[in-house]
Formats: structure tokens, C-alpha cells, sequence
């Protein structure tokens, strides 16, 4: 009877032995008339007492149970499909944003206008990292920007003048193999805007691909990171030959 409440056929079975007998069960004798296998009968009884249609006890040693009686259990039952029919009342259904486009962009002009244009719209972060005379550009937008209280972090290739910002700055090494122009703008820890040099041209993409988002923010902070550790043990790692290789054919 209680499938109809949306219950299984093995917790109807149990629940209708139990509301059946005046007296406590104990596990055997449900098994014995409600046809549940013994070895689902713990599991079903388990589950109706989490929902309440049960009650558990103990005389000498074994564990009895027995039903809500059915008026108290009609009552439940209809107090909570009220409190669903309510919920579902207040319910609010939207379509999740997951904008997972990812949109090309060539020519560097176009590139700079929509970088200006992120960092302006940025509420909450703005990581940045490119060559310095790319970056200039920005310096007082983000200056003011991190007035504003954005979380403002620059990694700048190259020596640039930032007033109140403190940027990462790596000099580039005349070994250094693996450095190509690029520009990787990420704001708000949702919407990413990466450029590389490919024919002598700037060629960009803008996603807001949360996966995407995700591994370029790893990705700028690996080149912090690297950055900041190679800086302070620069002395160390110089003295290796075989780690100077590896780094001088890093990106970052």
C-alpha cells in the first residue's frame, strides 16, 4: 500500500506485516510473513525507521519493532507532501550558466580594446601576465582598479614602472629558448582572454569554459610560482646545468 507514497514494494510488504500485529516483531517473524528476503529485511527496517513509519525497541537482548500506527502515519505523510507542495511552490528553476564557447580574436588593436574593456567590468580579481611594453598600457587602469579593492596581481616580462602595484617581474635571460610574446588576462576566477604570437600577429581566445578558466589560472600561477622560487634560489639552480636547461626552455 505505501508504493503509492512512493516507498519500494519491500518497505510496503514490512510496513503492512507491521501495522498488521498488535505486538512487536522482531526481525524473523517479519521475514516469516512479509515474504522479504532475510537477507534485505535489516536493510528494509533500517530505512523505515529512518523515515518513521517504525519504532525500535529491545526485550532481552533482541530488537523489536514496530509500526506507526496508520492514522499517525496518514498524518505524516500528508504533512509532508504539503511541505513538498510548498517547496515546489517556492521553487525557483534556473538554467545553470555554462557558457562553454570559446571565441577567437585576431589583431592586436582588437585584443587591447577587449582587455580594457575586462579589466574595467572586474569586481573581485585580475590576474595579468605579459611583456612589459604590452602591459604599460594598463598600468593606471589597474592602479585604479586596486583602489577600488580589486585583487590586482601582474606578472610582467620585462622591467615596468607600476606605481602602487607590485608586480612579478622576470628578466629574460638571452638563453632563455622557450619566452614568445603572449598576454593572459583572467577576471573574476570566470572569464579568461589568452593571446599568442602565431605568422607576427597577435591571435587571442576569450571563454568564460570554466575547465578552461581553471587550468590558465593554474597556469599563471604555475609562471608566478616558478618565477619567484628561480629568483630566490637563482644561485643555487645556476650552479646545475641540467636544471638551467629545463628552465631556460620553460614559457614562463
Amino acid at each position: 500500500m505505501l508504493q503509492n507514497f512512493g516507498f519500494t514494494q519491500y518497505e510496503s510488504q514490512v510496513y503492512e506485516v507491521m501495522s498488521a500485529s498488535d505486538h512487536a516483531l522482531d526481525a524473523a517473524t517479519v521475514v516469516k510473513f512479509s515474504h522479504v528476503p532475510k537477507s534485505k529485511v535489516y536493510e528494509v527496517l533500517q530505512r523505515l525507521v529512518e523515515k518513521g513509519l517504525i519504532l525500535t525497541s529491545f526485550h532481552e537482548k533482541k530488537k523489536l519493532y514496530t509500526a506507526l500506527p496508520i492514522e499517525m502515519t496518514i498524518k505524516k505523510l500528508t504533512a509532508e507532501f504539503e511541505d513538498h507542495i510548498e517547496q515546489l511552490r517556492n521553487h525557483k528553476s534556473e538554467i545553470p550558466d555554462a557558457d562553454e564557447r570559446v571565441w577567437t580574436l585576431k589583431n592586436n588593436h582588437s585584443i587591447h580594446v577587449l582587455m580594457e574593456n575586462l579589466i574595467e567590468k572586474s569586481a573581485r580579481e585580475i590576474l595579468l601576465t605579459g611583456w612589459n611594453d604590452e602591459l604599460a598600457p594598463f598600468v593606471d587602469l589597474l592602479e585604479r582598479k586596486q583602489a577600488e579593492g580589486i585583487h590586482v596581481e601582474l606578472l610582467s616580462v620585462g622591467s615596468i614602472h607600476t606605481g602602487e602595484l607590485t608586480p612579478h617581474i622576470l628578466v629574460p635571460d638571452e638563453k632563455h629558448g622557450g619566452l614568445e610574446r603572449h598576454k593572459l588576462l583572467i577576471i573574476d576566477g570566470k572569464e579568461v582572454l589568452f593571446a599568442g604570437m602565431e605568422a607576427d600577429q597577435f591571435q587571442g581566445v576569450h571563454t568564460f569554459s570554466k575547465p578552461l578558466v581553471k587550468f590558465f589560472t593554474e597556469f599563471f600561477y604555475h609562471d608566478v610560482a616558478l618565477l619567484e622560487i628561480t629568483k630566490k634560489h637563482h644561485e643555487t639552480l645556476q650552479q646545475d646545468d641540467a636544471i638551467t636547461s629545463i628552465l631556460m626552455k620553460l614559457r614562463y
